[in-house]
């Protein structure tokens, strides 16, 4: 089972405590999930689809507990190209169908002539409470979030844009969150990409056991790629210390052939002795080798200071070759 069908099944386990509440959210997921029909004589009937039989169940329980309507459930064919099932519940103009409409903020009546809103009714979320269940409503019916071991995203797709500048007001309303709209073919979607975010709009839903689950895997991506990150430090030191210690021991073996170590001073000449018995050996661990120990800033100068007098004899060696080409090449003259 996905990382979003979890969520949804334990919000279903959620019966709002209030009235007010209660019909917020059949508000939100009315409007993402129901459509009309037209049942004659100018009547409407409500077709309330959704692929989770656990969201189904318990929005047939919530409209019974709070409309006293009956709603049948079931089961049939997605529409279009997806395949697989979908659970239904129809609530017929028998079942005070348009009261439901107006009541949820859905059908609405302008200059004395009915018409569909797409947009939230303000007047259902007035408290903290009724958003945070306006938003379970709406998540349950086209929300998704993504498995945070893949990665970090939770979204709504919404039918209008009207719609999704709705939600993200509603979202953002709560503290410290932030979602963006974004259109994708003929939708909206209201999109969140901060793994603190996701948690906390989780939270706010009443999915508290996948907020555990979320933070779980969230907490072992950042050792791993903490240990990553370290690990690659460590090779990035090493990779350093191999290319310094080279470049030292090429300087040290060009003052050995042209003068020999002991031409060095005693200061250098001890360092260079201690490179070439240990080659691999990092300037933290040649000065604590030395007597008395030394920081590393002060073998890396005695250090420098070799690699200096070995570049000078370099140059040396290669004038004096140059000079002896010269003269070879230079024709006498009598």
């Amino acid at each position: 089972m996905s990382f979003a069908a979890e969520t949804k099944n334990e919000l279903a386990r959620i019966t709002p405590e209030k009235k007010c509440c209660m019909l917020a959210e059949i508000a939100g997921f009315l409007r993402v999930s129901g459509s009309l029909r037209l049942a004659g004589g100018g009547k409407f009937m409500i077709v309330i689809t959704t692929e989770n039989p656990a969201v189904a169940r318990h929005y047939k329980k919530l409209m019974k507990e709070y409309f006293q309507v009956d709603t049948k459930l079931e089961l049939g064919d997605a529409p279009g190209p997806k395949k697989g099932r979908v659970y239904m519940l129809a609530i017929g103009p028998e079942m005070r169908s348009e009261q439901i409409l107006r009541e949820t903020g859905i059908l609405m009546v302008r200059e004395g002539n009915n018409y569909i809103s797409d947009g939230i009714f303000d007047g259902l979320i007035r408290t903290k409470c009724c958003k945070k269940a306006y938003l379970r409503g709406i998540f349950m019916g086209t929300g998704t979030v993504n498995d945070p071991a893949n990665s970090y995203h939770l979204e709504f797709v919404c039918a209008s844009r009207t719609l999704a500048l709705d939600l993200r007001k509603l979202i953002n309303s709560f503290v410290d969150l932030s979602a963006k709209v974004v259109q994708r073919k003929d939708s909206y979607i209201v999109y969140m990409k901060s793994s603190e975010y996701i948690s906390d709009t989780l939270a706010i839903m009443g999915a508290h056991t996948q907020v555990f689950s979320f933070e779980d895997v969230k907490i072992k991506k950042e050792l791993v790629n903490h240990a990553v990150r370290i690990t690659n430090c460590d090779n990035a030191n090493t990779d350093r210390t191999l290319d310094a210690a080279q470049r030292q021991l090429a300087a040290i073996k060009i003052i050995e052939r042209e003068k020999g170590i002991a031409w060095l001073p005693e200061k250098l000449r001890h360092v260079a002795q201690l490179r070439l018995d240990y080659p691999e050996a990092s300037l933290v661990q040649l000065a604590e080798m030395m007597m008395p120990p030394m920081k590393k800033s002060g073998i890396n100068n005695r250090f420098r200071k070799i690699e200096e007098l070995a570049e000078k004899l370099r140059n040396h060696s290669v004038l004096l070759f140059l000079l002896a080409g010269f003269a070879c090449s230079t024709p006498i003259l009598l």
